[in-house]
């Protein structure tokens, strides 16, 4: 799922999202069961969704996913199982979409979040995962030097992923 520093980059149009679920699936079983966490069959349910797209999904959306399979499921329900899922790094919030994404990198231990640099395509919606050191570091300099402690950081970029720019450069805009 990663390569260097791009976590998880723009996927083609025939990209097989059902490897990606797979592999997430199997990273969060094995987390949970080392960690003594229950990964639920709702919880389960919930990273399969999130991940079968490579474009961020709200919880609303999710939750009507889930009411088609459930028909119990109520907001409360999908945002416990999101919370669950980004407190043990396996999801990503993007907050100007108020929207998840799988995190690219999940094998990486919950406790050891990184910050990451998402690129958002403002025509089609897909998102690509960055986590490059150089540009945390100079953020905390940066800031360090105004006096500021950084807790956290997340870096959102909106333009166009390279599909979309590419049918921008010939004149025809992509239909999501």
């Amino acid at each position: 799922m990663a390569d260097g520093n791009i976590l998880a980059p723009f996927q083609p149009k025939n990209h097989d999202h059902a490897k990606c679920v797979a592999e997430a699936i199997a990273i969060a079983e094995i987390r949970c069961a080392r960690d003594g966490r229950s990964f639920t069959p709702l919880r389960r349910r919930v990273l399969e969704l999130v991940w079968s797209s490579h474009g961020p999904v709200g919880a609303y959306g999710l939750l009507d996913a889930l009411r088609a399979e459930r028909r119990g499921a109520a907001p409360p329900t999908i945002y416990r199982a999101l919370d669950f899922l980004m407190g043990n790094g396996l999801i990503h919030r993007i907050e100007s979409l108020n929207a998840y994404v799988g995190c690219g990198s999940p094998d990486n231990h919950p406790e050891q979040h990184h910050g990451g640099q998402f690129l958002i395509c403002g025509d089609c919606g897909s998102v690509a995962e960055l986590d490059d050191p150089a540009i945390a570091r100079t953020i905390s300099t940066r800031a360090k030097a105004l006096g500021f402690h950084v807790e956290s950081q997340t870096i959102e970029v909106t333009g166009l992923c390279p599909r979309c720019a590419g049918t921008a450069e010939s004149g025809a805009r992509h239909a999501p």
